[in-house]
């Protein structure tokens, strides 16, 4: 069994919005994909759930792509802080792939975890707007909000809301909290989908890889993905200059509880 296209669609529409609005794009597409399909036999979607994430990544190299050059250029620095950022990811989310992979597409995890994303954001929004430009950050600012981001791995709790929270929390201006945190996120999101083809390409396993959808199914979701991300983008940082995170705290929270009690009744009523 594999998504049709237009529900390949609608979880492009979802990642995109939710990639960079603090609401969690991998917890929404965990749970409209879990809506979407069509059998009581789970199908996994995290094949899916990388493909879609690269289309954001790409919008997030259109977005700051001057940004991303002064990388290679005069703030080379901020680029040895985001390779130390991205290691907490790394250390956990490797682990937890590959021993505990069904978290990571369990729609009652992320139920669990909304209500976290939205805690955050209200403790973030309590925050006064720092003076630290993102090019002044220390080395354990940069590693704080890379612990942020590590446990971000989690389905439902947002990676952007996380990050941006804690690099608020450290004394950054929003917007450079806002860049930080999409900086730092390029190496985690292709990084993780190198891992994701290595993982279906090994030995042994390819045999067994069941796709979630076809080659031009997912390509299409991804240029969708892009496109929808890179506008969700432009909010984003348009809302965050004007310290409206509460709105998505609320939405989150809610939402949480909606996908719990869901949740526990499809398992207890059907005796899973």
């Amino acid at each position: 069994m594999q998504f049709d296209l237009w529900k390949v669609l609608i979880l492009a529409v979802v990642q995109g919005i939710g990639e960079f609005l603090p609401i969690s794009s991998s917890g929404h597409v965990v749970v409209a994909a879990a809506l979407l399909q069509s059998s009581k036999e789970g199908l996994d979607v995290a094949d899916l759930n990388i493909v879609l994430h690269l289309g954001t990544l790409l919008s997030i190299l259109v977005f700051y792509w001057r940004r991303i050059l002064d990388l290679l250029s005069q703030d080379r620095k901020v680029a040895l802080w985001i390779v130390l950022g991205t290691i907490p990811a790394v250390v956990v989310g490797l682990p937890l792939k590959e021993y505990a992979g069904w978290l990571l597409s369990d729609p009652l995890v992320a139920g669990c975890m909304f209500p976290v994303t939205g805690a955050v954001l209200l403790l973030a929004s309590r925050h006064i707007e720092g003076t630290t430009d993102y090019r002044q950050m220390t080395w354990k600012q940069a590693l704080l909000i890379g612990c942020a981001q590590a446990a971000a791995i989690m389905p439902g709790l947002s990676r952007s809301g996380s990050t941006i929270s804690a690099a608020l929390g450290v004394g950054f201006k929003r917007e450079s909290a806002a860049t930080f945190s999409f900086l730092l996120a390029i190496a985690v999101i292709a990084g993780a989908g190198v891992k994701e083809a290595m993982d279906i390409m090994k030995a042994g396993k390819v045999e067994a890889y069941r796709p979630s959808a076809t080659p031009l199914n997912m390509l299409m979701g991804a240029a969708v993905a892009f496109v929808v991300g890179l506008a969700s983008l432009w909010v984003l940082v348009r809302l965050l200059e004007r310290g409206k995170l509460t709105v998505f705290a609320w939405y989150c929270i809610a939402l949480g509880f909606v996908v719990i009690a869901w949740q526990l009744a499809t398992r207890f009523g059907s005796g899973a």
